[in-house]
């Protein structure tokens, strides 16, 4: 890893633990506050060490945002979509079914009105991509749902 990803991947770590608090932060790794400022030094001594992905994971989970999670999707020329929104608890995989029949159908229209005049402008463009995002989102429910139920009759 160069110096500049290094660098980068260090400010993106001390933003996460400024995001949760440092005591917050250390609570929720377990590690002192030391430790996690050796995760985020510059200082040439420490150029080497990380902040553990358990522990990324930990803070994330409290944080406002995915800092480290996504300056390493930067890093690989990732681009992600953040949602706040959680999962589809309710129901199950039979609700997951019908939500992703709406979504399908809400795009199937979307697209037949970009299409009317053999040309889809970027305002239409947009709506088409929210209407692919939500449908996706479903079939992440609908993914998770089935992974959950992986042992358990329908």
């Amino acid at each position: 890893m160069s110096a500049t990803m290094e660098s980068y991947l260090k400010k993106h770590t001390e933003a996460l633990v400024k995001d949760v608090g440092i005591e917050r932060a250390c609570a929720l790794t377990g590690r002192s506050k030391a430790t996690l400022g050796r995760y985020y030094s510059d200082s040439a001594e420490h150029a080497d060490r990380f902040m553990p992905v358990d522990a990324v994971a930990a803070l994330e989970a409290e944080s406002s945002y995915p800092h480290v999670t996504s300056a390493l999707a930067e890093m690989r020329g990732i681009t992600m979509s953040y949602n706040d929104e959680r999962p589809n608890s309710k129901g199950g995989i039979n609700s997951d079914v019908i939500m992703l029949s709406q979504r399908f159908a809400m795009l199937m229209s979307e697209y037949n009105q970009s299409i009317e005049d053999g040309v889809i402008s970027a305002n239409e463009a947009k709506r088409l991509l929210r209407e692919t995002l939500a449908l996706q989102k479903v079939l992440v429910d609908m993914k998770l749902h089935l992974e959950d139920d992986q042992n358990t009759p329908l």
